[in-house]
């Protein structure tokens, strides 16, 4: 990603040979408001804290005027931990930026240190993809990331809050958040969710679990014959490729492959997937 994201912020925002560092009051400075991080780790902040107390901010925050202020566009860490260390004032570079260019600069320089939540995370690229105007295979090739990475990441936002609170939290992982996206009945999403977290389901158990509910036919009504075990790891295979069922019917001639999709999104997301083969 690093290559890919480096050359979008080159372009974005090309800096001068030479920019010069300001020493600004922190009671004149304002958080962004379109900073994609929404949790700081306090061990972490405290870390910097003590560094800054003894060796200083070493590398100046980039803000920008607004009104009589200023606004963080690139730096909040250092400067909410410049706050705990007690200073008055922070090196600042101030550049001339839109809201339009803050947010992207802000939202960009995040997404390069690969510290966020994968919430945060598609947060992120879909306010970029809203902001610049961008399709998911547009943002894929200007972030150097594949197409169905992007989707993944913001088909999650449709999972409800709670389940958004606990992916972001690291209770869920991304992975039982894309397997409950699974469910056919949407309303089971939340206490599966739980049921996930009290029974401390993997995301392999989980995936067993979402597809014994989402079986539409009763045992007792249809008694089929038992699948050639490799026809059954290969469903398997495309189940967890796909993140939904996968049925393979094979005669001694030919057969055919049913993926099944439960939206729209759904059905575009598995599209994706199958054009990056």
């Amino acid at each position: 990603m690093s290559k890919g994201l480096g050359k979008g912020l080159n372009a974005l925002f090309p800096r001068e040979t030479l920019e010069k560092v300001e020493l600004l009051r922190l009671k004149s400075i304002k958080v962004n408001p379109y900073q994609p991080r929404k949790e700081f780790d306090e061990v972490s902040l405290n870390e910097l804290s003590e560094s800054i107390k003894e060796h200083g901010v070493l590398q100046p925050i980039i803000v920008r005027s607004v009104g009589t202020q200023y606004e963080i566009v690139v730096g909040e860490r250092r400067f909410r931990a410049s706050e705990l260390a007690g200073k008055k004032e922070i090196p600042a570079v101030v550049r001339d930026l839109t809201d339009e260019q803050s947010m992207e600069m802000a939202i960009l320089e995040n997404l390069q240190r690969e510290d966020l939540s994968p919430i945060e995370v598609a947060e992120a690229y879909q306010n970029l993809m809203e902001s610049l105007k961008l399709t998911q295979e547009q943002l894929a090739f200007r972030l150097g990331k594949s197409r169905p990475h992007i989707a993944n990441h913001i088909r999650l936002l449709t999972l409800p809050e709670k389940v958004l609170k606990d992916i972001s939290h690291g209770i869920l992982s991304m992975g039982h958040g894309r397997t409950l996206l699974g469910l056919r009945k949407k309303e089971q999403i939340l206490p599966i969710a739980e049921k996930t977290k009290t029974e401390g389901l993997n995301v392999r158990q989980l995936e067993k679990l979402v597809q014994q509910l989402n079986e539409d036919v009763p045992r007792e009504t249809k008694k089929e014959k038992k699948k050639d075990i490799f026809i059954e790891a290969q469903e398997n295979t495309l189940r967890e490729q796909f993140g939904t069922k996968v049925t393979i019917k094979k005669t001694k001639r030919k057969g055919k492959i049913e993926i099944e999709f439960h939206s729209d999104e759904d059905f575009e997301r598995i599209l994706e997937l199958l054009n990056a083969e």
